[in-house]
């Protein structure tokens, strides 16, 4: 990799599972280095899941650890506590998940790591937020999508809670982590000082649903459930089933969009039709017209509507499957890793970060580290000898 924009840049990484890993995970790919400080057991991501061939490197903690220098640490053990003090006080930046308090109990709070590094930038990420009535509550991905409201956006009215697939939580609270870092690095490069940052998983998932929850503090009315219909709520802006037996997603919510449609499919009378002629007759009219659309798309293949449609400048695309999904990434979006440091001859594919820039394009090829591989190297680093 060439230069990256966090080169220079250490993370003492305390935390553990996904949402603060995945914090660390980005500004690795961003050129940080990252010492993730585990306890002798390790991150409990390393066997997550029901396949135990990958014990030690499941797919799991593969996703958020690639590059980073591992050391097990005991932080009850006095030596091991010294270490761990030692590591931070040559570091930028402090990230820990631990449920509030603890960090703070182990001689690590941020007041304590202050007279280490007085200018140290210190995440904490917790399910509820370091002083919230709620701050002792459990939390974890499904939990925070519960207690958030985002259980009840997807699916239609009347239908149970719907979990998103993933753990969208974790991840959206990494980077908003992540991304309170960055600007916690860039103050300091302006002022000299250091910053506390308190990331609740509570917090990112609210503002990560602003386009949810700002239309209810505006009106005082909560958004429909439109299960696969788009936030327009318009009819062609939904799912539909092709004649292959598979769906393409709609999402024509602009007048010239539905004009440039409507001209593709020969259906020009829908221009002079008062049911379908503007959006807010498109809304009232909306199953006559999602029927029309129905009957249409069954006539052809998936690829072919997103391929005609697409081609036209009408928003089309084919429903697809993550394995298929993946095919449709630039040629930087995924990253191969070295293979000799991965576990029982398994070779390993990441996303990278989401982006590109050029100079400083994130990534790495570096695989993610056994535990307490990299003791050797942070201990020569701590004495002078990197």
């Amino acid at each position: 990799m060439t230069h990256q924009p966090l080169a220079g840049v250490t993370v003492a990484d305390f935390s553990h599972v996904m949402a603060g890993p995945y914090a660390s995970h980005i500004l690795r790919l961003m050129g940080a280095k990252v010492i993730k400080i585990e306890s002798p057991r390790g991150d409990q991501f390393r066997n997550y899941g029901s396949n135990r061939e990958f014990d030690g490197m499941s797919p799991a903690f593969i996703a958020a650890n690639v590059g980073k220098k591992s050391i097990a640490l005991d932080l009850k053990d006095e030596k091991d506590h010294e270490t761990a003090r030692r590591i931070v006080a040559k570091s930028d930046v402090l990230l820990e998940n631990f449920r509030p308090g603890v960090i703070a109990r182990l001689g690590l709070g941020y007041d304590a790591v202050r007279q280490l590094r007085e200018d140290i930038v210190f995440c904490s990420v917790s399910g509820y937020g370091q002083d919230s009535p709620q701050r002792d509550w459990p939390a974890i991905d499904n939990i925070v999508q519960a207690t958030s409201g985002m259980m009840m956006l997807s699916g239609a009215e009347g239908d149970p809670p719907v979990r998103i697939g993933f753990p969208i939580v974790d991840t959206l609270t990494g980077q908003t982590a992540a991304v309170a870092i960055l600007g916690a690095l860039f103050q300091r490069q302006q002022t000299g000082k250091g910053a506390y940052i308190d990331v609740s998983m509570i917090d990112a998932s609210l503002s990560f649903m602003t386009s949810a929850l700002t239309p209810y503090l505006v009106t005082g009315s909560p958004l429909r459930r439109l299960g696969n219909t788009g936030y327009s709520e318009l009819p062609t802006a939904a799912l539909f089933k092709t004649k292959d037996d598979r769906h393409v997603s709609l999402g024509v919510v602009q007048d010239n969009q539905f004009a440039a449609l409507a001209r593709k499919l020969r259906r020009e009378d829908w221009l002079a039709d008062e049911r379908y002629s503007t959006a807010d007759a498109r809304r009232a009219n909306f199953d006559a017209m999602h029927a029309e659309l129905e009957q249409i798309f069954l006539t052809r293949a998936a690829d072919e509507w997103e391929r005609e449609l697409s081609g036209e400048g009408i928003p089309c695309g084919k429903v697809r499957g993550v394995h298929e999904a993946a095919d449709l990434g630039s040629a930087d979006s995924l990253l191969d890793l070295d293979t000799d440091a991965l576990p029982k001859g398994c070779t390993a594919t990441v996303p990278n970060a989401g982006f590109r820039m050029e100079p400083g394009q994130p990534g790495t090829h570096e695989a993610p580290p056994l535990l307490d591989a990299n003791r050797e190297e942070i201990m020569a680093w701590l004495d002078g000898n990197d």
